[in-house]
């Protein structure tokens, strides 16, 4: 196998697992949304990924400056469905310390409660696995089958 194919054998299995590839190697994107009650595609179950957003209305991956992205539930109380909104956004700037986490704290003189976190997509309600470790372990099988 010549560099050509090795370059682009990677760059399909990186495309078909879903590595972001694209400024400085990542693509940073966030979904941007917003739900009122049980209303709307917005609110936990999100059950999104950048495949499946096509023909959601309302519900959108956009770039992101900052890689930061956050989903913040306002309401009078979390567990008060009736009364709570979801928002999935980008942040222009993360946090000081540089830490992923989740609060309650006020927004413009709102109780909320919000988890922001960096990554592509992150802001969605599942785990990934993040992207260097797939990254890695794509590299090293297809490096192996070179030699196979």
């Amino acid at each position: 196998m010549n560099s050509t194919n090795f370059s682009l054998s990677l760059t399909l299995l990186c495309l078909a697992l879903e590595i972001p590839l694209g400024v400085n190697g990542f693509l940073r994107r966030c979904f941007v949304c917003r739900s009122r009650g049980e209303l709307g595609s917005c609110k936990d179950g999100f059950n999104f990924n950048a495949t499946l957003l096509g023909n959601e209305k309302g519900v959108t991956a956009d770039p992101c400056a900052s890689g930061w992205c956050a989903k913040i539930i306002q309401g009078r109380s979390i567990n008060n469905e009736h009364d709570a909104a979801t928002e999935r956004t980008c942040l222009q700037r993360g946090p000081d310390d540089g830490e992923e986490r989740c609060a309650h704290t006020t927004m413009d003189y709102k109780k909320v409660f919000i988890c922001f976190c960096k990554g592509d997509l992150c802001n969605g309600a599942s785990l990934k696995i993040p992207s260097l470790l797939v990254f890695t372990i794509t590299t090293l099988v297809t490096v192996q089958q070179l030699f196979v």
